[in-house]
């Protein structure tokens, strides 16, 4: 949407005309911002109208998380309202004990406190600690919200690559299969029909001798829902010991790497494609793979 400008804590948008209060706004902005908020930020007086401006208090300064040791990050997108960075394998996304430090959060914090930027990082999806790609973080409440609302309704899309195990009988494929937990294990899933469903589409984007590389795409974001799937499939991942997947010494985690995003701009509703180079243990897997073909 047009108009809209960020002016510090304060976001300001113009009418074509004087405007009387918040509520005289263009219908199509007042059901942008949402109602709830426009009378959460009229009540603390974070909403104002002046002359022909409205103006919305939609980055105040907040304090950040304690960062931690210093740590690199490779910001994929960004703007005022989201940021998509690259994780890392062996990267958490975020905290899972007290005082626990290294996560990808603790180095969107660096970044954002470097750059003068005095707001807080929050994830709006995650990745397994050992796979790697983008993950699309909000920088303020109201984005978190709109963006929180795209991934419930689904309008968030992530595809994948994956290296696994054997040969596909056919080139494409969608598994249908609900995931729920493995109560011989404490932290491995399994396809079971009391879990929570979960859909994976599957291409096949190389077949080689006895592995293939594998385009995914999720309609739910079960733990492991990929790995599972697969597995449950007869292709697990290479280096996934979890679900058996076949050792591979050149990636030492499971061969799975997010290699694009997509969503639509909280403000403006533009799509904003967002893709991740594979990581250089991927590229040797997919060398070492291509070699034995010869």
């Amino acid at each position: 949407m047009k108009g809209w400008k960020r002016r510090g804590e304060w976001l300001e948008w113009t009418a074509p005309s004087e405007l009387s209060s918040i509520w005289a706004a263009d219908r199509a902005v007042l059901e942008l911002i949402g109602e709830k908020w426009l009378r959460k930020w009229e009540a603390s007086g974070d909403a104002v109208v002046k002359g022909r401006r409205l103006l919305l208090r939609m980055f105040p300064e907040e304090p950040g998380i304690e960062a931690g040791a210093w740590m690199p990050l490779e910001v994929l997108y960004e703007d005022d309202f989201c940021l998509v960075a690259d994780k890392l394998a062996g990267v958490k996304v975020h905290p899972t004990a007290d005082g626990e430090e290294g996560t990808l959060l603790h180095a969107a914090a660096w970044h954002l406190e470097a750059s003068g930027q005095r707001c807080r990082p929050r994830h709006i999806h995650r990745l397994d600690e050992d796979t790697t790609g983008p993950v699309l973080l909000a920088k303020c409440g109201w984005a978190q919200v709109r963006l929180d609302e795209q991934m419930r309704e689904k309008r968030i899309s992530r595809e994948y690559a994956a290296f696994v195990r054997g040969r596909f009988g056919q080139a494409r494929g969608t598994i249908d299969a609900a995931i729920g937990r493995d109560r011989h294990h404490p932290t491995r899933r399994r396809v079971s029909p009391t879990g929570e469903r979960a859909v994976t589409h599957y291409e096949v984007e190389r077949q080689f001798a006895g592995a293939a590389l594998v385009k995914l795409k999720l309609e739910s974001g079960r733990t492991h829902q990929i790995r599972v799937h697969l597995a449950h499939l007869g292709h697990p991942l290479f280096g996934d010991t979890l679900y058996g997947g076949p050792s591979a010494p050149e990636i030492g985690r499971q061969a799975l790497h997010g290699q694009r995003l997509t969503f639509d701009h909280p403000l403006t509703g533009e799509p904003v494609d967002v893709s991740c180079p594979w990581p250089r243990d991927f590229e040797s897997l997919y060398e070492r793979l291509q070699r034995s073909e010869k």
